[in-house]
């Protein structure tokens, strides 16, 4: 009686097996071509394939050890900053004044992406791709990537200020230099190499640039302990910057809104784990920004019983960059399988956001 049904499933296993075979034969069939027609090569150019082949393979190795490997990487770490005792430009004695937090983190930050860690945009394999497909399409190795554009982004938004609010006086006297190199520096495209098609040529890499503009912050607050640069750190200031920030993340939180609504395919979603990613190096690079900030605008948030909504701010950042999940799933919010870890950062984003609007209103008033 069971015979038939035996055979029924042995024939549905036997097809599987032999699909899986095809399928791994398939993919190693272009490896197999290749080792049979280097057998038949001669000596001299087996040496130059094997040689090609031991580059990629070096570079393939570095590549993959860069994108996995997060040198520095410290959700806590503005909490392990020292603080600064005065507000930025004020005389401290001896002929010095207090240099800027937020010029030190800035800097900081930028360190951390592109010293401790390789810039991964810009590198040739990223570019490349995997078999043509971009990293961002895929569900590998992109992760750092994304998060180190997210903590860039941080980076430009907060020199932009330097240079049109922070380091003038009232928006009307001349603009620092330093400050304006070092913005110019951090809008250099995110994905350059040594060498590019459009223009044809050798080109300085990504990394180059940002390097340039840790030299120009950190030139700026040498200045500006040696009282030879301003800082204006006035309310106005404050709420124009708290404003810009507000935006910035606005747009994050509408695109992780789309891409919850609209591509909610689980751990399938190849895209899923950018967005996250990248909203939390956004994030990150507040945390710190905003710490800085808070000591550089010490007085104004005094005068304005900021302490408790500050305090409060910080701490939903710090909840946020808890959020570290292994794989990052885009599940549907009211499926109960697949989490949804999209919409719980964009979440966290929007309560970020709506801090930010709360102080910027009490400093309005």
């Amino acid at each position: 009686m069971l015979d038939p049904v035996i055979a029924f499933f042995e024939r549905i296993f036997h097809a599987i097996g032999r699909g899986i075979g095809l399928v791994i034969a398939a993919l190693l069939w272009p490896f197999v071509t290749m080792a049979g027609w280097y057998r038949r090569r001669g000596f001299i150019l087996k040496a130059v394939v094997g040689g090609i082949i031991v580059l990629f393979a070096g570079l393939y190795g570095y590549f993959f050890w860069q994108s996995q490997i997060w040198s520095g990487f410290d959700p806590e770490y503005p909490a392990k900053r020292e603080m600064i005792a005065s507000t930025p430009g004020t005389a401290t004695g001896n002929g010095t004044c207090a240099p800027s937090a937020m010029v030190s983190v800035t800097s900081d930050l930028i360190d951390f992406n592109v010293n401790q860690n390789a810039w991964t945009s810009s590198m040739i394999l990223y570019k490349t791709g995997f078999f043509g497909i971009d990293w961002d399409h895929t569900p590998f190795f992109d992760n750092k990537a994304a998060f180190q554009r997210g903590v860039n982004q941080a980076i430009r938004r907060t020199t932009v200020e330097f240079v049109d609010t922070l380091g003038r006086v009232r928006g009307t006297s001349q603009v620092d230099g330093d400050l304006q190199d070092a913005r110019g520096a951090m809008q250099f495209d995110e994905y350059t190499w040594y060498f590019g098609l459009n223009p044809f040529g050798p080109k300085t890499p990504t990394p180059s640039f940002y390097r340039s503009a840790i030299d120009d912050l950190q030139a700026f607050n040498d200045r500006l302990s040696t009282c030879n640069a301003i800082y204006d750190a006035r309310a106005d200031n404050l709420i124009q910057f708290l404003d810009r920030i507000a935006s910035d993340v606005g747009s994050t939180s509408a695109i992780l809104r789309d891409r919850s609504e609209n591509f909610n395919a689980g751990w399938f979603d190849t895209r899923a784990d950018d967005r996250f990613w990248f909203s939390y190096g956004q994030l990150y690079g507040y945390y710190g920004i905003l710490k800085a900030t808070r000591e550089d605008f010490r007085d104004v948030v005094a005068q304005r019983n900021l302490g408790q909504l500050w305090d409060e701010m910080d701490g939903q950042l710090s909840s946020a960059l808890k959020i570290q999940p292994f794989i990052i799933s885009n599940g549907n919010e009211s499926g109960w399988i697949m989490p949804t870890h999209l919409a719980t950062m964009g979440f966290y984003v929007l309560r970020f956001r709506s801090k930010l609007v709360e102080i910027r209103g009490i400093l309005d008033r």
